[in-house]
């Protein structure tokens, strides 16, 4: 009798704990494995796309565009310079085009520096910045003056770093530089790198990090694809948000990051309409513009609006 009812109690006692086990172990298992993830696991452990920060390329609509003449078919870099005129820069010839959007046309050339690869350019009030894609700079003073003054700064960053972003961070004083290749220090991200103005001198450690294995990213590029993944093409900063904006025309992509450097959105570009995004520019009250350079067709410029801004 005596072993019966030890036997009976043994039962009762393992399905009490299972039960507790259930209620504490099993039931907080159950809740991780609902909580909100970056990626969607198939039975086989592989991951497919799925993230709420990946925003598609029908919810990026164009308000205006303009196509650009022959001579900037390669149009590497843009900035606004005032009210329906916008700087421009391209990849083959030292020279600053000051298109303008109201007549489609090109009003000035101003010439600063020989042949090269040239991505990208900013504006400091009177003076443009422009980058080459070996890390030069090239400041040149009094832009639409007759003899703009041209000073040349080198740096650490060289071609196989292939700067291409390069935007004026208003709030720091300072020149941001995005490199579109291997980074210097760290095969795990691609720097950004701050040039002081106040020094004229590009700091040897990078002001933000681009993590290649962030999870927002991970689900923005197919694992399929044979391209690699965070080609940066240029950047800028929101005038009125401070937040930072990153083309990509390799993947046809558009980052938005917080002013701490931190991934928030990726916005997908029709590849139609964003046959190569080379470009970003702001203008003071916060449209965007975005250049393109061409491929079978002529480069553009094309002003958008973005999902969170309507």
């Amino acid at each position: 009798m005596y072993t019966w009812i030890k036997g009976i109690a043994m039962v009762l006692v393992a399905v009490a704990s299972l039960s507790f086990l259930w209620q504490n172990t099993g039931q907080t298992f159950f809740n991780r494995a609902e909580s909100k993830s970056p990626y969607d696991y198939s039975e086989d452990g592989k991951t497919k796309k799925k993230n709420s920060h990946v925003v598609t390329a029908t919810d990026v609509r164009i308000e205006s565009s303009w196509q650009l003449p022959e001579v900037l078919r390669e149009v590497s870099g843009i900035a606004y310079l005032s009210a329906n005129k916008i700087a421009c820069v391209q990849d083959e010839l030292g020279n600053i085009y000051i298109y303008n959007l109201a007549s489609h046309s090109i009003e000035q050339v101003i010439p600063f520096a020989d042949a090269g690869d040239y991505e990208g350019i900013t504006l400091v009030e009177n003076t443009a910045y422009v980058v080459r894609s070996d890390g030069r700079l090239f400041k040149v003073d009094n832009l639409l003056s007759a003899q703009p003054k041209v000073t040349q700064f080198e740096s650490f960053l060289t071609a196989e770093q292939d700067v291409e972003g390069l935007c004026y961070d208003a709030a720091n004083h300072r020149l941001l530089l995005s490199i579109k290749g291997v980074d210097p220090h760290s095969q795990a991200y691609k720097g950004v790198y701050a040039f002081d103005l106040a020094s004229n001198e590009l700091q040897t450690q990078p002001v933000y990090k681009l993590l290649l294995h962030d999870p927002v990213l991970a689900a923005a590029y197919s694992p399929k694809s044979k391209k690699s993944a965070l080609q940066p093409s240029d950047i800028d900063i929101h005038p009125l948000t401070g937040d930072i904006y990153i083309t990509e025309a390799v993947h046809h992509q558009l980052l938005l990051l917080n002013a701490d450097g931190e991934l928030k959105m990726v916005y997908s570009l029709a590849k139609p309409d964003f046959a190569k995004p080379e470009g970003i520019t702001f203008s003071p009250t916060g449209e965007i513009f975005i250049s393109n350079e061409g491929k079978k067709g002529a480069g553009n410029i094309r002003k958008i609006n973005l999902p969170q801004q309507q």
